[in-house]
């Protein structure tokens, strides 16, 4: 009995079965009803319109995801319309798909929920176009559309509502996943072993992983305030709050550095220490893996009793460092410092499931999240004239997507290729925002499509009946939805599948329509590739040195937030919160561009070089930054806090106006030196805060050359960008 009932929980709370027990519902619906109904050419509108629905899903609480689904089905309707009315008049039809395409981009300006319904729509467009002959009437096929989606809707929302939580605990689990990943990327760089290269590759991955654990933080927050907005007085929602903050929490800490770790490495690569402080993160790392397993699981974690041990005979090797290293006191209280950081993690791993659940009002003191929802008209206007600009990404994306497709129509007129409507699907879908993912689902498009057509045909082949081809067309659908976002070439290979059976449903015209499928697709991508390489191409609109201005500034910010704070007390409140994650969040883009300059036309290999070597030295020193931020408490030691603050204002030189270390602060950093020295007298916050401002300066000035270098180079680099 009790095994049963286990059983039952783990498909209950399996996400990933639940999502394709819904699309499968969802797909069964759309093939047999009109099969039962003897409409058969209905499945085809009515499939399209769960595929695009289910690209336009979003999560939100539940008033609000009623009000999306009618946006949706609203725009699905006007699009599809729009399409059938103007399509015998191609002039008008070119026209309007230009500037349509535009506007429905932009709306995505607006935030997240109107970039979703926007894609959808312009998805429904481009289906409209494949099947604007089917029906005689003009209604019928945007009807169907619109029908397809709302049978969508209506399976989701039930879904929903058995299931109100689990995406925000999905969202969740792949934080602490993420987080897990996050702190083995950290134990790597404590490896005796390596080399400057697999040092400075060790930050480089370190860094990365920082970028899409903040990535999936703002997610997490965007789940959070939806729910929280609809019930504060929700449990599950509270509970969910709690794990979030104590993951942000964790992250502040594991980012930390409180020393040079090459450095650490090399000087005690004969010792136990430093292999310990690796498989105490290893561990965490794990704990925080096993933590995402229990949120998808919905079931309670327990911590690993080891980590008492493990803690206890570090304590010891720690004391034994006095006797073996007693001239190292540097290096012995880094470790102390580093200690205290796990040590913290370890409490808030243990205590995590045993704290009593936030209150609404310690919610309300310190648990707000910034809201970034539309204010109203003004703040409409407002985000839509910031988006009006070439210097914008969506913008430049808007343009560039509305000429490839209004050229593929252009093309398609001209020559009248077979099905060429499938040449804008392709172009709509592999066309991304930069070149890097653009050139990656070119490659991924052609190869499953072509994996797609020869597997479809076999299938219509050995697979002649109307039944048995429904049959597949639902596992086809169900196996998109669930590889789409991590397996793009297997994902269009069933797409593919799901579209030639839809053409058998058309007459039988499967067979006929599956070569052409190929050279469509082929055409979409070259014409997807002219556009991101010759129209508003985002490597001669993305300036790094921008990206390194804007990095430094929130890293100052972040800085001057912490100092504030030893002045007056730790406070956890909003403020710190948002100003913490700005400085992440400018570590991640500036992460993401550089990551990419490797696969951008004629790119100096030796900026490249420097650029990875800024992006090493940026993220250490967040690292240290965040260090000071895990310690940080009032203190009273009116010298420190002119340290602290003389400090600030040297970094802001260096790092912001483009100073010198002056004269002034290399003083100071020889006066911290010599503090550091003679630290008999000093507490052990002290200490701390002395040597990650020694740290912090010990690679000040290469920071500021290297950002000086970077911005002249890019300043005089927009050549490389095709005209």
């Amino acid at each position: 009995m009790n095994f049963g009932f286990r059983r039952i929980h783990q498909i209950t709370y399996n996400s990933s079965l639940i999502y394709n027990f819904r699309m499968a519902i969802a797909f069964l619906g759309t093939a047999f009803i009109p099969y039962f109904l003897n409409f058969q050419l209905a499945t085809i509108p009515l499939t399209l319109g769960v595929v695009a629905a289910g690209l336009s899903d979003i999560d939100d609480r539940f008033t609000v995801r009623l009000m999306n689904q009618l946006y949706t089905y609203l725009g699905f309707f006007v699009a599809a319309s729009a399409i059938q009315l103007l399509f015998p008049y191609p002039v008008v039809f070119a026209i309007s798909l230009l500037f349509a395409c535009i506007a429905w981009i932009l709306l995505g300006s607006l935030g997240r929920r109107y970039a979703t319904i926007s894609y959808g729509c312009l998805v429904v467009s481009v289906y409209s176009m494949l099947g604007v002959h089917l029906f005689d009437s003009w209604y019928i096929q945007p009807l169907l559309l619109v029908t397809g989606a709302a049978w969508y809707g209506l399976i989701s929302t039930i879904v929903y509502l058995l299931f109100p939580i689990r995406p925000v605990q999905d969202t969740l689990a792949k934080c602490y996943t993420a987080l897990g990943h996050f702190l083995s990327a950290k134990a790597n760089l404590f490896d005796v072993d390596m080399t400057t290269q697999s040092y400075k590759q060790s930050w480089i991955t370190l860094s990365k992983e920082n970028g899409t654990l903040i990535k999936l933080f703002n997610e997490m927050k965007v789940a959070l305030l939806t729910r929280l907005k609809g019930d504060r007085g929700r449990k599950s929602t509270r509970r969910s709050l709690q794990y979030y903050f104590v993951a942000q929490d964790i992250h502040e800490r594991a980012d930390s550095a409180h020393i040079d770790y090459q450095r650490l490495a090399e000087h005690f690569k004969h010792s136990d220490i430093v292999f310990r402080f690796q498989r105490l993160l290893s561990l965490q790392a794990n704990a925080c893996r096993d933590l995402s397993q229990n949120l998808h699981k919905n079931t309670r974690y327990k911590h690993d009793s080891r980590f008492k041990v493990i803690f206890e005979n570090l304590y010891t090797s720690l004391n034994r460092l006095h006797l073996d290293y007693p001239n190292d006191p540097i290096w012995i209280n880094a470790f102390k410092s580093l200690y205290k950081n796990l040590k913290s993690i370890d409490s808030q791993l243990y205590n995590l499931e045993t704290e009593q659940a936030i209150t609404t009002q310690e919610m309300h003191k310190e648990g707000l999240l910034k809201d970034d929802d539309l204010k109203g008209w003004a703040d409409i206007v407002s985000r839509v004239k910031q988006n009006f600009t070439p210097e914008s990404v969506l913008f430049r994306h808007a343009i560039r997507v509305s000429l490839v497709l209004f050229c593929s129509y252009l093309f398609i007129q001209i020559t009248n290729i077979h099905y060429g409507f499938w040449v804008l699907l392709t172009a709509l879908f592999v066309s991304q925002p930069n070149f890097n993912a653009t050139k990656r689902r070119l490659r991924l498009r052609i190869i499953g499509t072509i994996f797609g057509v020869i597997v479809g045909s076999a299938i219509l082949y050995f697979v002649p009946s109307t039944e048995g081809q429904l049959l597949i067309l639902v596992i086809s659908g169900i196996l998109f939805f669930e590889l789409r976002s991590q397996q793009y070439a297997q994902a269009t290979a069933f797409v593919t599948i799901l579209a030639l059976i839809n053409f058998n449903l058309d007459g039988g015209l499967g067979y006929e329509a599956a070569w052409p499928r190929i050279l469509d697709t082929l055409i979409g991508c070259f014409f997807a590739w002219l556009g991101v390489s010759f129209i508003f191409p985002d490597w001669k609109f993305r300036s790094l040195g921008t990206n390194i201005q804007k990095a430094f500034n929130t890293q100052c910010q972040y800085l001057a937030e912490i100092i504030e704070q030893y002045h007056h007390g730790k406070n956890d409140n909003l403020d710190y919160r948002v100003i913490r994650r700005a400085a992440h969040n400018s570590d991640a883009e500036l992460a993401s561009v550089i990551s990419t300059l490797a696969t951008e036309p004629d790119y100096d290999p030796q900026k490249k070089e420097l650029a990875f070597d800024l992006l090493c030295l940026n993220h250490t020193f967040l690292s240290y930054i965040a260090a000071l931020g895990a310690h940080r408490a009032q203190i009273t030691d009116t010298d420190i806090l002119k340290i602290l603050n003389q400090s600030l204002d040297d970094i802001q030189g260096a790092l912001i106006r483009d100073e010198f270390p002056d004269l002034n602060a290399n003083n100071m950093l020889q006066n911290i030196r010599d503090r550091l020295v003679k630290q008999t007298t000093e507490d052990d916050l002290t200490i701390i805060i002395l040597q990650q401002l020694s740290l912090m300066f010990g690679i000040l000035d290469q920071l500021r050359s290297l950002k000086q270098n970077l911005s002249y180079e890019q300043d005089e680099s927009n050549h490389f960008a095709p005209v």
